[in-house]
């Protein structure tokens, strides 16, 4: 019985913090685009289109019928800017503001927030 609530309250910070993000996107673009990749095009489209999915699965995996839907996007959306964090990794000098090591930690983070969107996309999930 405690894993289900533990569970259920992680679903609801996982959802919130995607949704927080996701806006964040539109609040603070500048920050985005400084992180795009060069080789990729339409950084601005990009930006505002990760964040308003980042929004829309953060929000879809608090709906319980539509959790897994949510968490699916939230693992797509991860996989899509893996690109932009290789490349901040791959790039410190552009980011003095941000220890190396923390830049280089973002990809093994982006295994853990993938396990943990993947944890709810069970059909039992919600």
């Amino acid at each position: 019985m405690k894993i289900k609530i533990i569970k259920l309250i992680l679903k609801y910070v996982l959802g919130v913090f995607f949704a927080l993000a996701g806006l964040n996107h539109f609040i603070n673009p500048v920050f985005y685009l400084k992180i795009m990749p060069p080789y990729l095009p339409w950084h601005a489209f990009l930006v505002y289109l990760s964040g308003f999915f980042e929004v829309v699965f953060g929000i879809l995996v608090l709906l319980p019928e539509y959790t897994r839907i949510g968490a699916w996007g939230i693992i797509a959306v991860l996989i899509a800017v893996t690109p932009a964090n290789l490349h901040m990794a791959q790039h410190p000098q552009f980011y003095a503001d941000i220890p190396p090591w923390a830049l280089w930690l973002r990809l093994p983070l982006q295994l853990v927030l993938i396990a943990w969107a993947y944890w709810y996309t069970d059909k039992h999930a919600s």
